[in-house]
């Protein structure tokens, strides 16, 4: 997982617990393949390290097994040592005619089938009262309700909610605005489409088959297997109605067009499910998890049925909607199942075109309403633009490559303890270190048990070395070997800040020069670099591009497919991504990381976090500038005014508008 990914997680995390102890009630809004369940862990783990007393008492959607699910990951993440205050326990009414249901008392994260607490069933004979009697009247342990897929109704548990439950904390991608689910803390799917957590959304064309979609299939699977070793899978949905019968014979017509493909067909009864997939082999209730398989061999699933929740397969990276003049808008809990990164673990080592591949999902059908659009982008001209525009980047190379570092020597005189201490409470430790720090560990240990316990026993040592080196950008950052370029084909969200450009060096796949950014800030700076590009025109005889004029090269550095990544260190590695490059008539290559101090994001800028990555990027860029020879800028908006901070050479200078402009014209900026 990235660290941005990590990193976006945690501070989505942080902001719900900081919010609990001031409200009853709370929201969290993330998209699905976000990572929810794990940061549900986390919230739990958290609160519990604050206070043990606390009992969480988790709903889940029956279907898909999604209450199992969630089980086996709090189950897992607390038995690997990541969130180990975790006890979980999965309600279940599985018990003898003659026996008496009952819920256990020593645990403290109880997972329910939302389904199983339902007028008739065992729980609401007494069961589930009773351990709410016991939990909260007698022992005096404060209950949590988290409503997993909140958008569901609980109508049985809200009843109980006044009497028993302290808080309760609301999960969905798609939270009921109607019911009052208003999210207090969110992951924009913008968000998590720049972290990799999920995919980006192509959506085809309204008059695509399903020929067209199965086409596509066929053209992305050789290069899905040999840069992403994963088999992808298109899923096709059909109507649960009237039509569905019709719908079903020419989807089985298409498929019988592209004999090579394999397929299965997911209906409510088994007997009518169908395969030409050797996992017809198999009873039908094993056909789901063998298709969740990178290596599975069906390529297409057809559902007659909800696919909404439940049901994970990183591998989907297409859906198609059978349409009519009935058709409805997708569901975004529909979409979400082709939404989600199958290399998320070590998405950070793919090449630019794998991770490109793996971050894509294409989709047929009727988008819902909020959901914003990708907007496809190419580089003007691909043969001239990236030589011309080339771009050094910098990393933070790993302790290990440091001269005369060398951990045997830096534990070396240290006495072994003859009484270790607790193996997990070591474990966690060590699983709370940065990545390069766990790394040390694992060569210094190489199999052997005591090694690891003299490392982990003084991991304090090596992480104030660790810490030393990393922070000491003389010493870590150091050029990449290779200078790269903006990709050739590049993706935008549509955020609504619109500016036209004509003459920088993208342009949109539909031919229109209209183009959106990420705020109001990044908008008005692109204005300034239209300017100041329309100012001025290369002298005669320089080296000009015939599709971008006598202007300068510049444009808007797309995360989408960019490796213009600049590493610094801020409690792990991170990667900054200047949000413009632009190359001028010497040759000189310019970087900008736009800010706003405005009133929208005034609070934001208040916080501590927020100077302290300004802070923390000064000191990159001031680094990078004096490694690469390139210049680098901050410009912050503050109401109308621009205030610049730049850094060429190593050194740092503030600049008003008006003086940016004059030094780039005028070509005074020391290299």
């Amino acid at each position: 997982m990235t660290q941005d990914a990590i990193d976006l997680q945690q501070r989505a995390v942080a902001q719900l617990v900081e919010l609990l102890p001031q409200r009853n009630e709370l929201t969290f809004r993330a998209p699905t393949g976000s990572g929810k369940t794990r940061m549900m862990a986390d919230i739990m783990s958290r609160v519990l390290e604050q206070q043990p007393q606390v009992v969480f008492l988790v709903s889940t959607l029956s279907k898909g097994g999604l209450a199992e699910q969630n089980h086996e990951q709090f189950r897992r993440l607390a038995a690997d040592g990541t969130f180990p205050a975790l006890r979980p326990y999965l309600i279940n009414t599985e018990v003898g005619s003659e026996e008496r249901l009952s819920i256990p008392g020593d645990y403290n994260v109880y997972v329910l089938p939302r389904d199983l607490y339902k007028r008739g069933g065992r729980l609401m004979q007494g069961a589930m009262q009773a351990w709410l009697m016991d939990t909260v009247m007698i022992n005096q342990h404060p209950v949590y309700l988290v409503k997993d897929e909140c958008h569901q109704a609980t109508n049985n548990l809200d009843n109980l909610a006044p009497g028993f439950f302290s808080k309760v904390i609301n999960f969905s991608a798609t939270p009921n605005l109607k019911r009052g689910q208003h999210p207090d803390v969110e992951i924009t799917d913008q968000d998590a489409v720049r972290a990799a957590l999920i995919k980006h959304v192509e959506m085809g064309s309204d008059d695509d088959t399903v020929d067209d979609a199965l086409r596509k299939l066929e053209e992305i699977q050789p290069m899905y297997r040999d840069l992403l070793g994963v088999n992808p899978c298109l899923i096709i949905q059909i109507s649960n109605k009237q039509r569905a019968a019709e719908e079903l014979r020419k989807i089985e017509e298409a498929l019988a067009r592209h004999q090579q493909l394999k397929w299965m067909l997911i209906v409510d009864k088994e007997k009518d499910c169908r395969t030409n997939d050797k996992v017809g082999r198999l009873p039908v209730g094993r056909w789901k998890d063998y298709a969740k398989g990178n290596s599975s061999t069906v390529d297409v699933i057809v559902f007659k049925m909800v696919i909404s929740e439940g049901w994970d397969i990183p591998r989907a990276c297409m859906l198609y909607q059978v349409r009519d003049t009935t058709s409805k808008q997708l569901d975004e809990q529909v979409m979400g199942r082709v939404r989600r990164n199958p290399r998320l673990a070590d998405y950070e080592h793919l090449s630019p075109e794998a991770q490109q591949l793996a971050t894509t999902a294409w989709v047929w059908g009727i988008p819902p309403e909020k959901m914003r659009r990708m907007m496809a982008v190419r580089l003007a001209n691909k043969d001239e633009i990236p030589p011309r525009l080339q771009v050094k980047t910098t990393m933070l190379r790993p302790l290990t490559e440091r001269q005369a570092f060398d951990i045997k020597t830096l534990l070396g005189d240290i006495k072994e303890d003859i009484a270790h201490a607790s193996l997990f409470d070591l474990y966690r430790q060590l699983q709370r270190a940065d990545e390069q720090v766990r790394q040390l560990c694992y060569q210094y240990a190489d199999g052997h048990s005591g090694r690891w316990w003299h490392f982990a026993e003084n991991l304090g040592k090596v992480e104030k070395a660790y810490s030393s080196y990393i922070c000491d950008y003389e010493q870590s950052m150091v050029m990449r070997d290779e200078t790269v370029s903006l990709p050739v084909k590049s993706l935008y969200t549509d955020n609504e800040h619109y500016a036209t450009i004509a003459d920088w060096v993208w342009r949109r796949r539909d031919g229109k020069d209209r183009f959106s950014f990420d705020s109001e800030a990044e908008r008005e700076w692109a204005e300034v670099l239209k300017e100041l590009s329309h100012k001025v025109v290369m002298r005669a005889g320089d080296e000009t591009l015939s599709d971008c004029g006598d202007r300068y090269l510049w444009g808007k550095n797309y995360l989408a497919g960019s490796a213009i990544r600049f590493e610094y260190y801020q409690a792990g590695i991170h990667a900054s991504y200047p949000d413009f490059v632009m190359r001028d008539r010497q040759g000189r290559i310019h970087l900008f990381e736009v800010k706003s101090v405005n009133v929208a994001q005034s609070q934001l800028f208040d916080t501590e976090e927020y100077k302290e990555k300004v802070r923390t990027l000064k000191e990159c860029y001031l680094h990078c500038s004096r490694l690469t020879g390139q210049l680098f800028y901050l410009p912050v908006l503050k109401q109308d005014v621009w205030q610049i901070s730049c850094f060429a050479d190593g050194e740092e200078r503030t600049l008003s508008k008006e003086q940016f402009v004059e030094s780039i014209t005028t070509g005074t900026i020391k290299k």
